[in-house]
């Protein structure tokens, strides 16, 4: 049999698993050549980017080194962005990189006969004027980082400034009212009291002012109604303001623009509101794109118009029977790395590819140490089961240990959590640097 060539683009929660599972497959086996490309160096499981923006996680000890872990799983890392793809040649453009003025690797090609493509996706600011200028975005390791640092030193500025002042005020805003907009609030206010623990107190509690801004009629829209109410019930009472129905038109150093005419004041601000797609996808020629430069697949999850090629994750567009496409969670991505896994081992054995369905099963949202609320089981029974507190919270953590199940087996997980436990003995409870 011909040695494949399997490429898979983008080193996210699908990609890594995908690269994984193909690699001490097939790889170990000298069976085909993987390869896994991504345009950083390490991995960190992204609906966790919050925790490190606010300090609540230090990336430095819970990244995984894509090359490291290429090593032990039988493939080969190639970092670099790509930009394109030759369909006839069945090649990929990676980006030149450089480090300032010097040339680190030329523009590359990387031959294929199979391409996954798994590159997630980045916020979308829909336009907004001042929005990309004015505000921090969390769509990579890089970005939480450098706003954790504004973040402290936004924090040990206002605690000088409001010493002896009572009216004194530090305002956060958050755009976008999903997981991530939710899940940094309610970490924010852990951060203030982790802070105030570790010698910051002359800004007190109640002088922390974290507001929510969603253009939607209530938080967490892909959630159902009765888990949106428990979260925003559980956000009042940390003191998060949520303003709903509430549309920015612009975005300045002072804050937030609304279609109104109000301004909601911010000194540091956040946007979370919408997903797309890399825009270098709509230009790959033959390929079918969404207006958020999704790539359109079948539901054998190959593109719709080359079989050799498949998208997984958020840059993947599939309708489901209900007319609703397949939402941008890590859940999709993990069953759809799973499922591609079983298609391209389908081609190995000459079977037929099979089509991939989405499965439900709940979702969780975290509101730091104060609370954990969602539903389980989704599509599995006839409605789903709400969840909160201690038990929720067990569960999602127990989503994370999962995705380090994919990629390390049981007994190195065991041993990642065992660390875990006594790092938080040893170490601050905040990344304070």
């Amino acid at each position: 049999m011909i040695k494949q060539k399997i490429v898979i683009v983008g080193g996210g929660a699908g990609g890594l698993e995908l690269a994984t599972k193909l690699g001490n497959k097939l790889g170990k086996k000298d069976r085909a050549t993987v390869k896994l490309i991504d345009a950083s160096n390490t991995h960190l499981w992204k609906p966790l980017l919050h925790e490190v923006a606010t300090g609540s996680m230090d990336s430095g000890i819970d990244e995984l080194s894509y090359r490291a872990h290429a090593h032990n799983h039988g493939f080969t890392f190639h970092l670099g962005r790509m930009s394109g793809v030759d369909r006839d040649n069945k090649q990929i453009v990676l980006e030149a990189i450089s480090d300032g003025d010097t040339l680190v690797l030329p523009e590359r090609r990387l031959s294929y006969d199979i391409l996954v493509i798994a590159i997630g996706s980045v916020t979308n600011d829909f336009g907004t004027p001042g929005a990309e200028q004015n505000c921090y975005f969390l769509d990579s390791r890089h970005q939480a980082e450098r706003f954790h640092k504004k973040l402290l030193n936004t924090y040990l500025k206002a605690n000088a400034e409001a010493q002896g002042r009572d009216d004194f005020k530090l305002n956060i805003a958050i755009v976008g009212a999903g997981a991530t907009g939710v899940e940094l609030a309610a970490e924010l206010h852990n951060t203030a009291e982790e802070l105030s623990a570790y010698g910051l107190d002359n800004l007190q509690h109640e002088q922390l002012n974290v507001s929510v801004i969603e253009a939607g009629e209530r938080i967490l829209p892909a959630l159902p109604p009765r888990i949106s109410a428990a979260a925003h019930k559980e956000l009042e009472k940390l003191g998060v303001t949520v303003a709903t129905q509430t549309m920015i038109t612009r975005v300045t150093e002072q804050g937030f623009e609304t279609k109104d005419g109000n301004l909601i004041e911010a000194d540091l601000r956040v946007w979370a509101a919408g997903v797309k797609a890399p825009a270098f996808l709509k230009d790959i020629e033959g390929l079918e794109t969404t207006r958020t430069n999704q790539l359109n697949v079948r539901e054998t999850l190959q593109t719709t118009n080359d079989e050799n090629i498949y998208a997984i994750g958020d840059c993947s567009f599939l309708l489901q029977d209900n007319g609703k496409p397949v939402p941008p969670r890590a859940q999709a991505a993990h069953q759809q790395a799973s499922h591609v896994y079983k298609n391209i081992m389908n081609r190995y054995k000459g079977k037929e590819q099979q089509n991939y369905t989405y499965h439900d099963h709940g979702s969780l949202v975290s509101l730091s140490r104060y609370s954990t609320v969602g539903s389980l089981m989704g599509n599995l029974t006839s409605g789903s089961m709400m969840v909160e507190g201690r038990i929720a919270r067990i569960v999602y953590i127990s989503l994370y240990r999962l995705h380090q199940i994919a990629l390390h087996g049981y007994f190195k997980t065991l041993l990642i959590g065992l660390s875990g436990r006594i790092n938080r003995v040893i170490r601050p409870r905040l990344k304070l640097h």
